[in-house]
């Protein structure tokens, strides 16, 4: 995910609200500075923090999925050490402020029982089996052991919890690559070394799935998924048989896998789309093609779906009551509509030219709405006159116009310099990256003012809330349901904001 000015910013204050001020110093120091160890962090953190007080917040942090600790191997015939450092993910920590959107999709698809198991990994981080018992045992309304057993499987075998990763991994030197240049021909075409460190660096901690998800693979002796190579990723077979993964007393570790809820809350959107576009058949037909091509996406953002028969979709969507209802020939005339543009197709399309013009139009007003999108449509430097013409406009107010979309970032300008033309013509283009990037960075901005607001309107009624209900009367009361209301109001528009970040930049 990208970090913007502002998301780090926004990211800054989750961490705040979840574990205060000096967490949110050693977090921002990485956020900024990139990977850091920990007696770096201790000297370039904005506040006078020690060495043991770093370390352990950085603890509390991997502990809360929001640090990786990693090492890089020293260059070959070094004498030194491989260091220890460490990289925030910005990625998980904005999930933060996503937890009851996955609370909701568990409840939704496997129970109450299962989102409660989930909640307690996502406020706690990561937990054993006998710590889940545990923290059942305090509750109001405990499930005992046995059901805390029998969620805690499901919930893997839906993979929306996995072993915790490796603490540690070891990255290897890039300069050397020998891994790579290893490999045949076939595999050579097939992988593809990650577009970042980060990347790199949760590839080399993420165990085989055989480890990540155990329950799934403990099919009795006879089975061979989790024995079979040609199902381990090739980038992972040499990884050590070590059960990093496990506590002192030789018990799995689990945490929540966002990569799933994050897919799945995709999916879900995706069904949304069709059925508002075309209807509930079309999108039930959608729902069954994405459960049977679920297993086989490797990453939550996946562009297509494995190809599909119409027996497989029609078995998946004969499971639901909603499917038993829809005949073969009804599935086939959905698909056929699905299929009449690629919009509709599995991969989930989502056309980010529209979002971009919305916003432009709503800030600049129609005729930079149409400047704009004739420039996107162009994917071109363009010249202002012609710029103009195509959109409509009075040539003497184009100038002005594409200026102010300019200086906020919308457009990119380049100067032509003519021979005998004392002034320089102007060419303009959509550049997609930088708006797009600008656009992420503005909702990042706005949920912060949400959160942020939302807090000072907690803070400033601490004292009422403390009240109990029953016994407000008159303008105390009235003060509490107004409390209520802005709270709601506050919370919706957050979670739609939300949405539309999703929509615009993980789905």
């Amino acid at each position: 995910m990208t970090a913007t000015e502002f998301g780090i910013v926004y990211a800054v204050h989750i961490i705040t609200s979840h574990f205060g001020s000096v967490a949110s110093k050693v977090c921002e120091c990485l956020l900024r500075r990139g990977p850091l160890s920990s007696r770096e962090i201790s000297r370039l953190a904005e506040s006078d923090i020690n060495h043991t007080k770093v370390k352990d917040i950085l603890y509390l942090l991997i502990h809360h999925n929001c640090v990786q600790a990693f090492s890089i191997d020293p260059p070959d015939g070094s004498e030194s050490k491989a260091t220890v450092q460490y990289i925030a993910l910005f990625r998980n920590i904005i999930h933060g402020a996503r937890y009851n959107k996955f609370s909701k999709v568990v409840n939704e698809e496997l129970g109450s029982q299962c989102s409660g198991l989930l909640d307690g990994l996502l406020s706690n981080g990561r937990l054993t089996l006998e710590q889940l018992i545990d923290r059942d045992r305090d509750s109001k309304k405990p499930m005992g052991s046995e059901a805390i057993r029998d969620s805690l499987q499901k919930l893997v075998a839906a993979r929306f919890i996995e072993r915790v990763p490796s603490p540690e991994p070891v990255l290897g030197n890039k300069d050397e690559g020998p891994a790579q240049k290893k490999r045949g021909a076939k595999a050579s075409k097939i992988f593809k070394e990650p577009e970042s460190l980060e990347e790199r660096i949760l590839e080399a901690a993420t165990p085989v799935d055989a480890i990540r998800f155990p329950f799934i693979f403990e099919q009795g002796s006879s089975s061979t998924v989790a024995d079979d190579d040609s199902n381990i990723p090739e980038g992972k077979r040499k990884q050590p048989e070590v059960d990093y993964s496990s506590g002192p007393s030789n018990e799995v570790i689990w945490r929540p896998n966002f990569e799933e809820l994050i897919r799945r809350l995709r999916h879900k959107a995706c069904v949304e789309i069709v059925k508002e576009r075309r209807d509930e058949g079309c999108a039930n037909v959608m729902k069954a093609m994405l459960e049977v091509g679920r297993s086989q996406e490797k990453k939550a953002k996946t562009d297509k779906s494995v190809p599909m028969s119409m027996g497989s979709i029609y078995e998946e969507l004969i499971k639901t009551d909603a499917g038993r209802e829809m005949t073969q020939a009804r599935v086939e005339a959905c698909l056929e509509q699905l299929s009449a543009t690629s919009s509709y197709l599995p991969a989930f399309v989502i056309e980010s030219d529209d979002s971009y013009i919305v916003v432009v139009m709503r800030r600049y007003g129609k005729e930079a709405f149409r400047m704009f999108r004739y420039l996107s449509q162009e994917d071109r430097f363009v010249e202002t006159d012609k710029i103009a013409d195509a959109a409509l406009t009075e040539k003497k107010d184009t100038p002005q116009i594409v200026l102010k979309m300019w200086k906020d970032g919308y457009l990119h300008m380049q100067k032509l310099a003519v021979t005998g033309v004392y002034m320089p013509f102007l060419l303009w283009k959509v550049n997609k990256l930088i708006v797009s990037r600008r656009m992420l960075d503005e909702m990042y901005h706005a949920s912060l003012n949400l959160s942020l607001r939302l807090t000072h309107e907690k803070d400033s009624e601490k004292e009422l809330l403390l009240l109990p209900m029953e016994k407000l009367e008159g303008a105390l009361k009235e003060r509490r349901n107004k409390y209520r209301a802005k709270s709601v109001l506050l919370t919706s528009a957050s979670f739609k904001l939300d949405d539309a970040i999703l929509l615009f930049h993980d789905f």
